[in-house]
């Protein structure tokens, strides 16, 4: 099952996601060196741990590493929307109680999406 991610760890994909570009661990270490008090090594460990858990991909650029998201934000919540899914065991009942549990924005946004997405399988 996908695991969320810690809260250092979603700090710094949010500052990537953000950016819409490459960035060394010293971009991200002076961006949130700005908002609190945070040591560079611990910036490049946890960049290397998502790099690990395969969240960001990293090239080499002198002797650091330019780092940038492998996927969206948003498909690495429907990656964890559907492990969650996955590991409910009733997986009807899970999406009753989350579609009963929606704001009246969240259900426009899903009315909208089923709109658009092409239904599987059968004739419609």
């Amino acid at each position: 099952m996908m695991r969320g991610l810690g809260e250092l760890e979603s700090t710094i994909m949010d500052r990537m996601w953000a950016r819409r570009r490459p960035a060394s661990v010293r971009d991200v270490f002076e961006d949130l060196r700005q908002e609190r008090a945070i040591a560079y090594t611990t910036v490049m460990t946890v960049m290397d741990k998502l790099h690990t858990k395969g969240l960001l991909k990293r090239q080499p650029v002198g002797r650091a590493y330019v780092y940038e998201p492998v996927a969206s934000k948003e498909a690495y919540t429907a990656d964890l929307m559907r492990s969650a899914l996955a590991g409910s065991g009733n997986q009807a009942a899970t999406l009753v109680h989350f579609i009963e549990r929606l704001t009246p924005e969240e259900a426009t946004a899903l009315e909208a999406a089923l709109q658009v997405f092409p239904h599987k399988g059968g004739a419609a």
